[in-house]
């Protein structure tokens, strides 16, 4: 069998992470026999619902085991909070028992926001969700959400019951996706903040932190070759499978807050509508070279590893070796044609104080204007 398709459960609320070009047809049948659910609600987006036909391969294989409930396409960008409360009112009015997270990060947090918020009304579990990502956010192996409330500010959410329940990677399905969009936003240099960030996360264990460093080397290998070739099947698997490995699913005893390039992403994006994966494009370099003089021996000796992984030569110190870091992060997003400004995205300059709330990520903000 090739590596490319596969099974993967690692604990009782995850029942399966299916993958492989195609697996979904026989995936998502089992995921609705294992959960013993009967009516699903897709949750979407409105591209994905109106220019491809994924949406409705879903709801073909839905109505095939007469679980289909109907279909929410509401959720934009960032995941405002009345787009969480429609989708809860959809949910409620077609009978549905289980979610369906279609797309990116914003329908797959904000399903996850609606079940938080459903049981956050009635005290009962969430219903369980079952995630099909077509970018490489990699949403689905957390157990935090985020949304924008009504003054535009990002509010985040964890708890146990929130990571789907399965996840079925299949690259066939995420052909569809823009090749810019794929690569950036809510996509590959997302997965790849992910994975660099872990590497000095809080309470992230050592094997997971070693899944992290295969998950760059394979983020720097297939971006480029899927942006060269967006017809590669194989590409955009192998990716599928770096997000997964970037945010390896786990149960947390306590959740830890990302790092400081995810802390600005989510500042810049809720407030100036800058996507997530075009904030990672921005902060993750400069970040990086931030840890050289911040992080601890321990979080720098991690950070340094990675140009082993990524099969490049040591500067010879730890500092240098974390520089070097960033500086090929800036490079794989320039070779990707993503490298852009906050003065291209409007962004004032007198707002990088407050944006910062500090020293060090003021120093990054400046870098990046």
């Amino acid at each position: 069998m090739s590596t490319l398709s596969g099974f993967y459960a690692s604990t009782d609320s995850l029942k399966g992470v299916y993958y492989g070009p195609g697996c979904v047809a026989t995936a998502l049948p089992k995921l609705i026999r294992s959960l013993g659910v009967k009516k699903g609600l897709i949750v979407t987006g409105r591209s994905l619902a109106t220019k491809t036909n994924v949406v409705n391969k879903i709801t073909d294989i839905l109505k095939a085991q007469d679980a289909y409930a109907g279909v929410f396409t509401d959720f934009s960008q960032h995941t405002p909070i009345a787009d969480i409360n429609a989708c809860i009112k959809a949910f409620r009015d077609t009978g549905a028992d289980f979610i369906i997270g279609l797309g990116g990060g914003s329908p797959i947090d904000g399903a996850k926001g609606a079940m938080y918020r459903i049981h956050e009304q009635t005290g009962v579990l969430p219903p369980p969700q079952i995630a099909i990502p077509t970018t490489l956010s990699a949403a689905e192996y957390t157990m935090g959400a985020g949304y924008t409330n009504e003054d535009g500010e990002k509010v985040a959410v964890t708890h146990q019951l929130l990571p789907p329940a399965g996840v079925i990677l299949d690259a066939e399905l995420a052909m569809p996706t823009p090749s810019r969009l794929w690569i950036s936003s809510q996509a590959g240099i997302r997965a790849l903040d992910h994975s660099v960030e872990s590497l000095y996360r809080p309470s992230v264990s050592h094997p997971v932190k070693i899944l992290c460093y295969a998950a760059m080397a394979d983020l720097f290998k297939y971006l480029p070759i899927s942006k060269a070739d967006p017809d590669n099947v194989e590409a955009r698997q192998r990716l599928l499978m770096a997000a997964w490995m970037s945010l390896w699913p786990m149960k947390w005893e306590k959740w830890s807050a990302a790092g400081l390039s995810h802390a600005l992403g989510h500042r810049l994006g809720a407030k100036y509508n800058i996507p997530h994966g075009i904030t990672s494009c921005l902060t993750l370099s400069p970040v990086v070279a931030v840890q050289a003089r911040l992080a601890s021996e321990e979080d720098k000796q991690y950070l340094a590893n990675s140009l082993f992984y990524l099969r490049e030569s040591s500067t010879g110190s730890i500092d240098g070796d974390i520089l070097r870091l960033s500086a090929l992060i800036a490079g794989l997003v320039e070779r990707l044609e993503l490298k852009s400004t906050l003065r291209e995205y409007n962004v004032p300059k007198e707002d990088l104080v407050k944006l910062a709330q500090g020293d060090d990520a003021l120093e990054v903000l400046n870098r990046i204007y």
